[in-house]
């Protein structure tokens, strides 16, 4: 069988961030494309069957594996069609070739100030992101998270996670709502057991058809104390199949940090190595003076059956998920 990509000193050698860092150093090698049809053909036929499917590729194919130009398009053209057939061609059945020595060990590298026994029950209920660090995952509008147990032992979670996804204004405003859940499992719970990543908590799972896993780390909490109004500190790393990510954001009970709260998170973050200022508001005020435009049917207008060229032609697909795979990052 063929190599999954070519092999070269560097790649023999070498761990990566993502893949657009692969690309820039190695050739990739070239797409299955027979495999979209042979292995994948139902799970093909099914998104190029419709409008709605056939944007939401082209839309995936123009971010060049930028994630947060991504988000918006799963917001927008997002279906279980569509993460069915990521899902199939990219990850089971490796149609789009990727590499396989990604370094992954940056998410097991923890922080010495995370709390080594949090009790999960300080979770139950409705909790907003005020600010985040990370522009391409923390910074979306209108965030909350909500908690509740799942399990008698109450050691894990369901996390639901609610958001909105601007479009720009200059293509008509408005914004897109997303509703996700996520299965969390408590690590800290007790200081006596094994914890060697030294994680609060951890997930993993499948998010817009690809896998991936992800360690929280709570870096400091208020339960409402000492004047101090509730807030917990969360950082997280993790990985999907595009390479490592990771960021920080704030959790309160109001839709804006109380400033009371302020100077604890500012010391929580500064022993774990965080600059809380370097933090940015999250737009909660979640106006309702437009419509969401989130519409099943949505994305009338293409005709284009040519489903091939919105795989691998340029800006195809292959592109959002593996950018430079075609060399020409490699002069």
């Amino acid at each position: 069988p063929s190599p999954v990509f070519a092999d070269t000193v560097a790649s023999a050698s070498a761990k990566y961030d993502g893949f657009a860092e692969y690309a820039k150093e190695n050739q990739m090698e070239q797409s299955d494309v027979s495999c979209f049809i042979i292995k994948c053909g139902d799970q093909t036929k099914q998104l190029f069957s419709n409008p709605r499917g056939i944007k939401g590729v082209a839309c995936l194919g123009r971010c060049k594996g930028e994630q947060s130009c991504a988000t918006r398009c799963f917001a927008e053209f997002g279906s279980e069609d569509l993460d069915n057939w990521l899902s199939c061609t990219i990850e089971e059945n490796e149609c789009v070739k990727v590499p396989k020595n990604i370094d992954n060990s940056a998410e097991n590298v923890g922080y010495e100030s995370a709390m080594k026994k949090f009790d999960p029950s300080a979770l139950i209920g409705k909790w907003y992101k005020t600010d985040g660090l990370n522009p391409n995952y923390d910074l979306f509008d209108c965030q909350y998270n909500t908690f509740e147990f799942t399990d008698d032992a109450k050691k894990e979670l369901d996390m639901g996670i609610f958001f909105r996804v601007p479009r720009p204004e200059e293509y008509g405003g408005g914004f897109w709502e997303n509703s996700l859940t996520e299965h969390m499992v408590i690590d800290a719970s007790s200081p006596d057991e094994p914890n060697p990543t030294g994680r609060t908590m951890h997930t993993a799972g499948k998010m817009y058809g690809l896998k991936f896993t992800e360690n929280w780390y709570i870096l400091g909490e208020s339960e409402g104390d000492n004047d101090i109004p509730p807030f917990k500190l969360v950082a997280y790393k993790g990985h999907t199949l595009q390479g490592n990510y990771e960021g920080a954001f704030v959790y309160a009970k109001e839709p804006i940090l109380p400033s009371a709260a302020v100077p604890a998170v500012k010391e929580a973050a500064a022993k774990a190595g965080l600059n809380f200022d370097q933090f940015t508001r999250i737009d909660n005020t979640c106006p309702t003076t437009t419509k969401s435009l989130n519409d099943a049917s949505a994305g009338t207008g293409t005709s284009t059956t040519d489903w091939f060229d919105l795989v691998v032609g340029e800006g195809g697909v292959i592109d959002w998920v593996i950018p430079g795979w075609r060399g020409e990052y490699k002069k």
